[in-house]
């Protein structure tokens, strides 16, 4: 028992301690009004609109919550395509492993949200001794892809802020 209220305790203050997240090497950071739901469904809608596909979607809050614990909406949502697989892989197997790529969406503080993404060129950016021109040039598609699927994100619904 007393491990369950020390994990408790321990989750508490982090999330009392939480901060926006900050630029970092590598990343996309966009913050928005839009509540964290909103956000994450127009995410989810970009990336359809964008032809790409939702890999996969994770993120600890609801689990949490089933513990007792209340955590701000946080998601993890992987993106991708087979047609980049097929090209990648003959280039660089182990870049692979980076596959999907994802965007991570975070409730702040203020109500609003943060969509937040690493650059698919820093992502596939240590493979590029053994990909070389080829790999650069899928990884800067998918720049391109990534920039325009959090634009339209941040975009996409007609949301005005209270």
């Amino acid at each position: 028992m007393y491990r369950i209220v020390a994990f408790a305790v321990f989750m508490m203050l982090m999330v009392s301690s939480a901060q926006a997240l900050q630029p970092r090497e590598g990343w996309v950071i966009q913050h928005s009004q839009k509540p964290f739901d909103l956000l994450l469904a127009d995410l989810k809608q970009a990336v359809t609109d964008n032809k790409m596909g939702l890999v996969t979607e994770a993120g600890p809050t609801a689990a949490a919550a089933s513990r007792g614990v209340e955590l701000p909406g946080n998601r993890v949502v992987g993106v991708f395509r087979v047609d980049f697989a097929i090209r990648i892989l003959p280039l660089s197997e182990a870049a692979m492993i980076e596959a999907p790529i994802r965007f991570y969406v975070t409730e702040d503080p203020d109500g609003g949200a943060t969509l937040s993404y690493k650059a698919p060129s820093f992502v596939f950016s240590p493979y590029l001794s053994e990909g070389g021109e080829g790999l650069a040039e899928v990884a800067s598609e998918l720049d391109a892809i990534f920039s325009r699927i959090a634009g339209k994100t941040i975009q996409l619904t007609s949301y005005t802020q209270p």
